[in-house]
């Protein structure tokens, strides 16, 4: 008889301490088999499974590619990959950041659902903003459980809350008390699987991808908005708000550069025609020195004023 046997989890700011507190809640006998993603820094080696193993009865470690999966095992995503659920087996990624990250959580969702239906539990733990609750969403198409972590108990409580207001989820828990629900949701037999929503078709827009500056098309699911670009960047709307406005950012501070490079070469071509008695003093640096301290200003008012919104 088919179990709920694949377990999917996902987290970010706050999300150690979650998932130090939830592996050591499963038993060395779980017949299920945890994948976990925490957002990590792609240019260091993570130390994630060292941090775990200490609390957890099962063995906790980063895959290889195209591993078998095995119950009783946790399986952690290493930095700068994608882990992905295929029937029997996993795999790493390189395909592109989605909501900046990568590894992502919505990935590992997604390719779960797509290959266990209705024996998955997705789980969402401590987190800023909103990875995690499209892929949530796609569990609970297919028949999947849904589970988040009480926002009140998140040291983050974002996540939760984001899965909470889009998807239907079926257990809203503090992190204490999920080993429990988990175990009991192991034993229990899935329920039959619902019939595919329609196809999803995309929508023009006329964005850009802040990572490729490439066409951006929207997605929609359900209650749920997806923007995605041709080569595969995917952002929700919180993610894509915040990398736009890194972008916006980046594209001032270059305004600035060239302003203060311009300003410095007419200061000098000047001083060489003033040199010159048949040259007349022509050009002059201040007004791009006033333009790039206007903008120098407006990138420190912009960033006092999301300090104060906090």
């Amino acid at each position: 008889m088919p179990r709920r046997d694949i377990i999917v989890v996902g987290a970010s700011a706050g999300g150690v301490r979650a998932l130090q507190a939830l592996v050591g809640q499963f038993d060395a006998d779980t017949s299920a088999s945890i994948f976990v993603v925490l957002h990590l820094r792609p240019e260091y080696p993570s130390l994630l499974p060292h941090v775990l193993q200490p609390y957890s009865a099962l063995p906790v470690a980063q895959p290889t590619d195209v591993e078998t999966i095995e119950h009783g095992r946790i399986y952690v995503a290493p930095p700068d990959r994608h882990l992905l659920v295929e029937f029997g087996h996993l795999h790493l990624s390189v395909a592109p950041r989605e909501n900046r990250a990568r590894p992502a959580i919505n990935p590992l969702f997604r390719s779960a659902a797509l290959a266990y239906g209705t024996r998955v539990i997705g789980v969402i733990l401590s987190g800023m903003l909103d990875d995690g609750t499209a892929g949530l969403w796609e569990i609970k198409r297919r028949g999947g459980i849904a589970v988040v972590q009480t926002p009140e108990d998140a040291e983050y409580g974002q996540m939760p809350t984001s899965a909470m207001a889009n998807v239907p989820v079926d257990y809203r828990v503090p992190v204490s008390d999920m080993g429990a629900l988990l175990a009991d949701l192991i034993a229990r037999p899935p329920l039959s699987a619902p019939s595919d929503a329609e196809i999803v078709m995309p929508e023009p827009t006329r964005l850009t991808c802040p990572d490729c500056h490439g066409p951006i098309q929207r997605f929609r699911f359900g209650p749920i908005t997806e923007y995605k670009c041709r080569v595969g960047h995917a952002f929700s709307p919180e993610s894509m708000l915040a990398a736009h406005e890194d972008a916006e950012e980046r594209a001032m501070w270059s305004a600035i550069e060239t302003l203060e490079e311009g300003a410095d070469l007419a200061d000098e071509v000047r001083s060489q025609e003033a040199s010159t008695p048949a040259a007349a003093p022509r050009r002059n640096g201040t007004g791009k020195r006033k333009t790039a301290k206007a903008i120098r200003m407006a990138i420190e008012e912009t960033k006092f004023e999301k300090r104060e919104d906090r």
